[in-house]
């Protein structure tokens, strides 16, 4: 990504850098981790309420996984609108406007909960919809805010709070909405028991909307940087390692969503765990907080280890520990499946900051492009789903293993991308 400056005050540009004017960068990387916070418990949510709607409208896996199909899919048409809305108004402005949508599609969960399945699809897509702005403002704005070698370090730092929120999520949500709903055998009641936690997320979004709005955060001005050696010059798609992190965004956001949608699923098989889905939620949290954990670690080990190296050694880990999953039974392969959340940890912020390094003035492009790779959250888990109602839940997590493979190539050929600095 590009090198960025950040300064207090106005100061002369420096040769392939951006500059960030007014306020400190510890203020700015506080307000932001916020809203890592919230998309994470938002995003995890889904884990819950996928078993939750299959159930009450008996839907096969593959229609359940439109939950993820809808939520996903806005990365890929909003991402680049939203890029063109942040241009417009600023990162800050562009903040409160995804914001502001996420609410709104928050709070269509109450009409959707006595109007069937189709209107919670649609909830799903607006409330992803915002947070698709969120992501395309936030992500670079906490990459720029230092030098570029400790980029996937800080995006890794701020992401181990998005996974506290995704942590928290499953853990609320069974508690909210799956607790409630067993006891009851009516299904529009069940399809109720949604409607009080999406509309205190509703209020919590709009809240933090004006906060975000009234704080006082710097300016990003981006500056033509120094492009990788070979990388091509005219557009961010003509520079390889852009191209090959989307395709490596693409498959690890494919792969975790995927593992996350069929959890509680694959925890209630009965050579598994054979655990109620009320149960197996606070096993979800499991897996999310390992994504926690790691990203703290991960922290550290990337300020001695090359992103590269980090990542390639978690990807092969995580391959590992899919093919337990899938070839055993009983607590082994549960647990299996749970630590995989440890190694994807710092996946998602190491391809991004990868992806982005040296495009100078093509990052914000490089930063939508990204944003709509997204997209594997919506087309992994479907493909899953076509696979699990074909052969079997525990068989399908052979396709997150295969989606794990490309990811380990990409972090051996990009093994040194920093050596230089």
């Amino acid at each position: 990504m590009a090198n960025t400056v950040f300064n207090k005050a106005p100061a002369a540009p420096a040769a392939g850098a951006a500059e960030l004017r007014q306020g400190s960068d510890t203020g700015a990387l506080v307000i932001v981790t916020i809203l890592f916070f919230m998309w994470g418990l938002i995003t995890s949510l889904n884990d819950v309420l996928i078993p939750h709607l299959k159930a009450i409208y008996t839907l096969s896996y593959v229609q359940a996984m439109l939950v993820q199909f809808c939520f996903f899919g806005a990365y890929f048409i909003v991402s680049l609108p939203a890029g063109a809305l942040i241009r417009r108004i600023g990162y800050q402005k562009g903040a409160v406007a995804g914001l502001l949508v996420a609410a709104a599609g928050c709070a269509l969960f109450y009409p959707a909960a006595s109007s069937g399945y189709g209107l919670f699809l649609f909830a799903f897509f607006v409330l992803a919809s915002g947070i698709t702005v969120l992501q395309v403002a936030a992500n670079p704005y906490v990459a720029v805010l230092g030098p570029a070698r400790t980029a996937s370090s800080r995006l890794t730092l701020t992401q181990a709070f998005n996974s506290l929120g995704t942590t928290i999520g499953p853990a609320l949500g069974g508690l909210l909405i799956l607790s409630s709903a067993t006891a009851v055998l009516d299904p529009a009641a069940e399809a109720a028991s949604v409607r009080g936690p999406y509309l205190g997320l509703a209020a919590a979004l709009a809240v933090l909307a004006v906060l975000f709005l009234l704080a006082k955060l710097p300016t990003i001005v981006e500056a033509e940087d120094t492009p990788l050696a070979g990388e091509g010059h005219g557009s961010a798609m003509a520079h390889r390692h852009l191209v090959l992190g989307a395709i490596g965004i693409f498959l690890y956001v494919g792969a975790e969503v995927s593992i996350g949608s069929f959890l509680i699923n694959f925890l209630g098989e009965p050579h598994i765990a054979g655990l109620s889905h009320a149960d197996a939620a606070h096993y979800v949290s499991i897996y999310w907080g390992g994504a926690m954990v790691g990203r703290f670690i991960g922290f550290a080990v990337m300020r001695v280890v090359s992103p590269g190296k980090t990542l390639a050694f978690n990807a092969l880990a995580a391959i590992a520990l899919v093919l337990v999953g899938t070839f055993g039974q009983g607590s082994l392969a549960m647990w299996a499946i749970l630590a995989v959340g440890l190694f994807n940890s710092i996946m998602f912020p190491t391809i991004f900051s990868m992806a982005l390094h040296g495009l100078g003035k093509y990052t914000g492009q490089g930063s939508g492009i990204l944003c709509m790779a997204i997209v594997g959250g919506a087309i992994v888990p479907f493909a899953q789903g076509a696979l699990a109602d074909f052969m079997s839940v525990q068989a399908s997590f052979l396709l997150p293993a295969a989606c794990y493979a490309f990811i380990l190539y990409f972090g051996i050929k990009y093994a040194g991308m920093y050596s230089a600095k």
